[in-house]
């Protein structure tokens, strides 16, 4: 007895008992007294054999027997035996979520038709002839469509909505899951609940269809798709991590369709395989062998790279190509649609068993859910390992809906993009869902629940007037679908790597005119070997992710431009809302956690690596993109909050002015002293703030506009290079007092201005005898006590130490006058950084000769443990250097120092006098009169040089030096001023001089 004969009087046993048995289906279950038999089976040749229980059921009393049919001609003749094996998918059940499809069925068998011995043609030729006429009349609209496409493809003609954007969208939407599993969906889910599940996806294709249009409708799109959408509205760093997990999806996606397409024709054509293998059934202990029909794994493999290599050939033939062979993928797609709803409109009871025609009652009893276990097959099993819920069937159903960008990676061959984009896609979308709907109904109406249940290939059992004709459109809407992915994957990726963002695709360039030939033998290989591993059970739920994260960047794109509102946001397409795309955006996240919570943190995770390494590893563009309008915003709102007041000490942060270029020390082609760039960042913690690089050129702005310009490019450049966060500008002033002068009165904006002028400290005014310096560093000094700035003068900045020199001295602070706390601050800061942070503050407090030094320690040790700050207190005085035992070398160079200053004092007032005896005017310097005090200027250098001493006494072996920065002296000579500071740094390697606020910029409560 063959297989087959069992197999077919089983199923016509449970027909039988299921209709005496009322409408309650389940799974299979034999009685204990039915007898068993033995089958084994090999799924695979190479694989090992396995015993498997058949257990056959007896017909039920009373009930009507019916002939097996296992010999059909005619029409129904192929149909029967290989309909349902159709379904032995491994890998394209493994895509849509299954772990395996590939377990035994059992087969249905058509009832006979009435009237033994009598074709249906005889007996019904009115309704033979309306199929044939409605058919002619689809068939006749379908080809003068195409027709009329195929004449603007060859003429070279731009592409209009329908061609362009509508059947694209729609041969990529419409795919294999309507035909081998929707049906299933509707068994299992129930039409309440399958309506639920297409509402639910189609409302995210949707609103992302109205986004897209929107975006694409602000402007000329290039290629790339949804890539560029989303990198010109969010930014480039994640335009290119969603653009790229959006090609990977579309690479392994082609992989996906191939394998679909070559287990279906493996499927239809058992004969067609190359490694066939045989099972052996044991039959009341004697063994009959039959062929397996399940495709072998080897035969999927090689048949799936060839059928990839054909395709690639084709995508390089070029877009023209791929436009003349689509309508062949196409045609047999919507001829197979036509007999599948012809079929369900003239399906009878008497087609098939569990085949209801359309009927009330199966619509009654497929209303609700029924959700349970299932075994590898999808078939109802209590013993099954596959418990199904909504949320699985999500995961299962949502790639049906899927293929909305085809039109927008078309825009380059659109006659109006702006016009068909939105109108095809939204058209297509629309189209589909509708589609679904209608189908949930009919097929939810057309048979029973068992049928749902077990007959996966429902819509080829019931397509008139062949089966064969879906088989055909399944395979072809594969194939198309694969050939679109083969063919948007490499100009995606083509259109990332012009963009010039990331080097490392520099390969996969292009130019505009040209072809992706390396982008697409990547994508071959990505393909191939997807096909050759075969099991996408780990990948394909990701596939889904990367869908879903670009619809979610494109909703989430229009959600920013709408609610930014930019002058530049001016879409065509009026119908949108920021509400509706953030909508959009959260039911796409929603989706992803609901179809796989692990899939959708590794999708999140790896889109996030990328953007991580595009941020680090990428070259800065400005794509006028909305994340740069939502920065602008955030920073006008930013400053209108915080405000023209004071800033409270808590928010303090400094914001240098560093001038870049003093005293014209450096060479041309060095827009700023590498060491104030490691100055800036010392004042930072942790980098946070702001630093201004300012530098200023002499001479007239309308003529030394241009030179501006580029250096103000060139020391922009520079200052990223040095990793400095900040701005850079350039002045054009007459001098740079004036040039200054400006800078200090406008710079910045609101509570964000600099509030701390960082200049090096003129150490070759004398030694190259530049009489003009003095003048400008006093009026600098002079004018930022006018306009409240504190103030950094750095002495030695050549030899500031770099990143990989650790000091392990002290920071010592010469607390001489009250500053804010700005010296306190700045010592802390240093700490923060890994080249002091191993280094000690002591802070040096200055005392008159008659105050109680322990009790000043004791204050100012409890005003430093209520800062915060941990720090050594050492009280001196310096109105006495006589105390200084063992000082004698450091006392004996700061009295030649002193001797040298007060001797070119002399001299320079002697010059002023005799300059001013000649002339007959009063004593003048720097163009204004000046008023000298003899005695007063010794009295200011000798405290000069008690200070310098007690410095060099305490502080030689210092990391580094604070002391506050003294005042010019009114109506003095500049020159004489220089002449102080000379005093008190000779001989510090490392000095900061420190002029504080007006204000505290350190608090003692929290």
């Amino acid at each position: 007895m063959r297989n087959q004969e069992i197999e077919g009087s089983d199923d016509d046993d449970m027909a039988s008992s299921a209709r005496q048995g009322g409408g309650s289906y389940g799974p299979v279950v034999a009685h204990d007294n039915d007898p068993v038999v033995l089958e084994m089976s090999s799924i695979d040749p190479g694989s090992s054999s396995s015993l498997k229980k058949v257990k056959t059921r007896q017909t039920s009393t009373g009930a009507r027997e019916e002939p097996t049919r296992n010999d059909r001609g005619g029409e129904n003749g192929g149909r029967g035996e290989s309909k349902l094996e159709l379904f032995g998918f491994d890998s394209l059940v493994n895509i849509l979520g299954l772990k395996s499809m590939t377990g035994e069925q059992i087969s249905v068998p058509s009832s006979p038709k009435n009237g033994e011995g009598h074709s249906v043609a005889d007996q019904i030729p009115k309704v033979l002839c309306s199929k044939v006429l409605i058919l002619s009349v689809g068939l006749a609209i379908i080809i003068h469509v195409l027709w009329n496409y195929l004449v603007q493809v060859s003429n070279g003609h731009k592409l209009g909505t329908m061609m362009g954007v509508f059947i694209p969208c729609l041969q990529n939407i419409l795919g294999i899951i309507y035909y081998i599993r929707f049906s299933w969906i509707v068994g299992i889910a129930g039409i309440s609940q399958s309506l639920l599940l297409v509402t639910l996806c189609g409302l995210c294709t949707i609103l992302t269809s109205v986004s897209l249009s929107a975006i694409a409708t602000n402007g000329a799109m290039k290629g790339g798709g949804p890539y560029y959408l989303i990198g010109r509205a969010l930014g480039p760093e994640v335009g290119v991590s969603i653009g790229l997990c959006f090609f990977l999806g579309n690479a392994v996606a082609g992989s996906m369709y191939v394998l679909g397409a070559v287990e279906t024709f493996l499927s239809a054509v058992p004969e067609a395989g190359i490694f066939r293998g045989k099972t052996v059934i044991q039959i009341n202990e004697a063994g009959v062998e039959e062929p397996i029909t399940t495709p072998s794994v080897h035969d999927l493999q090689i048949y799936g790279v060839v059928v990839t290599i054909i395709l690639v050939f084709i995508v390089f033939g070029g877009v023209k190509m791929i436009n003349k062979v689509a309508p062949a993928f196409l045609i047999p797609v919507i001829f197979s649609l036509l007999c599948i709803f012809l079929g369900i409109f003239l399906a009878r009871r008497d087609n098939e068993i569990g085949i209801t025609g359309l009927s009330s009652d199966s619509f009654r009893e497929n209303w609700g859910s029924f959700y349970q276990k299932t075994n590898d097959a999808g078939i109802p099993d209590p013993d099954g390992e596959r418990y199904w819920n909504f949320n699985a069937l999500v995961g299962l159903f949502f790639p049906a809906v899927t293929g909305i960008m085809a039109g927008s990676n078309r825009s380059a061959s659109l006659k109006d993009t702006q016009r068909s984009i939105p109108i095809g896609t939204l058209a297509a979308t629309l189209t589909t869902t509708f589609l679904y709907i209608i189908s949930v109904f009919l097929f939810g109406s057309v048979a029973t629940r068992e049928k749902l249940y077990t007959d996966r290939l429902l819509t080829a059992t019931i397509a008139w007037p062949s089966s064969t004709i879906i088989y055909v459109g399944i395979v072809l809407s594969t194939l198309g679908a694969a050939l679109q992915s083969l063919t948007g994957a490499p100009r995606l990726l083509a259109a990332i790597a012009n963009d010039n963002i990331l080097p490392v695709l520099n390969y996969f360039k292009v130019p505009d005119t040209g072809e992706p030939h390396v982008a697409t033998l990547f994508t071959t290989l990505l393909c191939i070997g997807c096909v050759i591993i075969g099991n996408l059970d780990l990948i394909s739920p990701t596939i889904t992710m990367f869908y879903l994260l670009c619809y979610a960047g494109v909703n989430l794109s229009c959600f920013l431009l709408d609610l930014l509102d930019a002058p530049s946001w001016r879409p065509r397409w009026k119908f949108h809302h920021w509400s509706a795309s953030l909508f959009g955006a959260c039911l796409c996240i929603v989706i992803m956690f609901l179809i796989s919570w692990s899939f959708t943190v590794v999708s999140l995770a790896l889109a996030s690596v990328i953007y991580w390494y595009v941020s680090i590893k990428g070259k800065a563009g400005d794509w006028g993109d909305g994340l740069k309008s939502a920065y602008f915003q955030l920073a006008l709102r930013s400053l209108r909050s915080l405000g023209a007041n004071n800033v409270h000490p808590k928010n303090w942060y400094p914001i240098p002015l560093i001038f870049c270029r003093p005293w014209g020390q450096l060479p041309e082609n060095v827009p700023c002293h590498p060491k104030l760039a490691d100055f800036a960042n010392c004042m930072k913690k942790k980098g946070r703030g702001m630093s201004i690089f300012v530098s200023i050129l002499d001479g007239d702005y309308y003529e030394c506009a241009e030179n501006a310009k580029s250096a103000c490019k060139q020391l922009a450049a520079y200052t990223d290079y040095r990793q400095c966060e900040g701005v850079a500008e350039i002045i054009v002033a007459p001098t740079m007092a004036d040039g200054f002068r400006g800078i200090v009165q406008t710079m910045g904006l609101g509570n964000l201005k600099p509030n701390i002028v960082v200049i090096r400290y003129p150490e070759i005014w004398r030694r190259e005898n530049l009489r003009q310096i003095p003048a400008t560093f006093v009026s600098i000094i002079n004018d930022c006590i006018v306009a409240n700035k504190a103030v950094v003068i750095v002495k030695g900045l050549d030899e500031w130490p770099n990143e990989f020199q650790r000091q392990y001295g002290t920071i010592d602070l010469y607390w001489i006058v009250r500053d804010g706390g700005l010296m306190l601050l700045l010592s802390q800061l240093l700490l923060t950084k890994q080249i002091f942070e191993s280094c000690k503050i002591r802070v040096f407090c200055a005392a008159e000769e008659d105050s109680d030094a322990e009790e000043l320690k004791a204050d100012v040790k409890k005003f430093l443990y209520d800062l915060r700050m941990l720090a050594e207190v050492i009280v001196i005085s310096i109105n006495s250097w006589d105390h200084l035992s063992g000082a004698s070398q450091t006392q004996d160079e700061s009295l030649e120092a002193f001797t040298k200053a007060q001797g070119r004092i002399k001299d320079y007032l002697a010059e002023m006098q005799q300059r001013a005896e000649k002339e007959g005017k009063p004593l003048m310097a720097d163009g204004k009169n000046v008023v000298v005090n003899e005695q007063q200027v010794d009295k200011f250098l000798y405290t000069t040089l008690k200070l310098n001493s007690t410095i060099m006494y305490h502080s030689r072996m210092a990391a580094v030096v604070l002391v506050s920065l003294p005042p010019p002296l009114l109506n003095h000579p500049a020159y004489f001023y220089m002449e102080y500071m000379d005093l008190l740094v000779e001989n510090i390697p490392r000095i900061l001089i420190v002029r504080g606020y007006r204000r505290d910029v350190v608090t003692l409560f929290t």
